[in-house]
């Protein structure tokens, strides 16, 4: 396994990002949530309907509109008889326009996370965790939606394979002993991103193997980013991930594994004083009797 050893720099960048509270972030100016009880967005909400009339889904769960396109998430419930936790989702880029659809993710167990800014003066962005499953082993994935300016609709960020982030697994190859751990880490100046690692320890005495990535958005092309780490920058990532000192609220796991606690070892816990004072010589004066 690969040793730690970080270099002043990385120590004082952790230091600093630590050391800055987490601000909440807002949504942008032009973002709003459709409210279905107002008769202000009955408009929208028929024309997001009648837009996926041809698609598969059983319920419009939410909507949320920036500019000319909405951001939709249905449910799709396998039959009537099945539990509504059972639903599985989809999220969908809808033109207020053109009646244009474009599928955005799916999945199951949406969680709704804190906006999150990934370049310097862009807008926040929705972020969410979600599983490829329910009632099975599932893999967790993260990614985020914005508006992209130039396609006039909404999109996510680092999909591959119609997927995000691959955040954590819960399936466990055989002759692996497979720990995980990541966190979405704030920086100093304001920006965002996520960072994984993977640490396998193999059955047959192979040397352990380590996978550290950070994703990001390039700040010059604006494009998202998936950085393999290596080396003192992966041992300064590794740190910051179990350290979760500057880690985002409900983007944070593994951080009480064995493996982070080798990292980042506990506070001793303050044991309570037993032992008597110096002085004490084990006598006591009983009172006075008063006449």
């Amino acid at each position: 396994m690969r040793r730690v050893s970080l270099r002043p720099a990385a120590l004082l960048l952790i230091v600093l990002a630590a050391a800055l509270p987490l601000a909440a972030q807002q949504a942008p100016d032009n973002f709003r949530w459709v409210n279905f009880h107002s008769s202000k967005d009955q408009d929208t909400i028929v024309w997001v309907t009648r837009s996926l009339a041809v698609e598969d889904w059983t319920a419009i769960r939410e909507i949320a509109v920036e500019y000319d396109a909405a951001l939709v998430v249905t449910s799709n419930r396998a039959n009537p008889e099945s539990a509504a936790n059972a639903d599985s989702f989809s999220v969908w880029s809808v033109s207020l326009t053109n009646h244009i659809v474009a599928p955005v993710i799916s999945g199951a167990n949406l969680r709704w996370l804190d906006w999150m800014r990934f370049a310097d003066g862009a807008p926040e962005e929705l972020a969410v965790l979600y599983d490829n499953c329910r009632d099975c082993a599932a893999n967790t994935y993260f990614t985020a939606f914005y508006y992209d300016l130039k396609q006039h609709r909404w999109t996510a960020r680092w999909i591959q394979g119609a997927q995000g982030v691959p955040m954590w697994s819960s399936n466990q190859p055989a002759g692996i002993q497979w720990s995980q751990a990541y966190a979405g880490i704030a920086e100093p100046n304001g920006r965002e991103f996520v960072a994984t690692w993977s640490h396998f320890d193999h059955d047959n005495g192979k040397p352990a193997d380590d996978y550290v990535y950070r994703y990001d958005v390039d700040p010059f092309s604006g494009l998202e980013r998936s950085l393999p780490l290596a080396g003192n920058d992966a041992d300064a990532m590794e740190l910051r991930i179990c350290r979760a000192q500057d880690a985002i609220p409900d983007l944070q796991r593994g951080q009480d594994s064995a493996l982070c606690r080798k990292l980042v070892p506990a506070a001793p816990e303050r044991k309570p004083v037993t032992t008597p004072p110096a002085n004490n010589h084990g006598q006591m004066a009983l009172p006075r009797a008063h006449h």
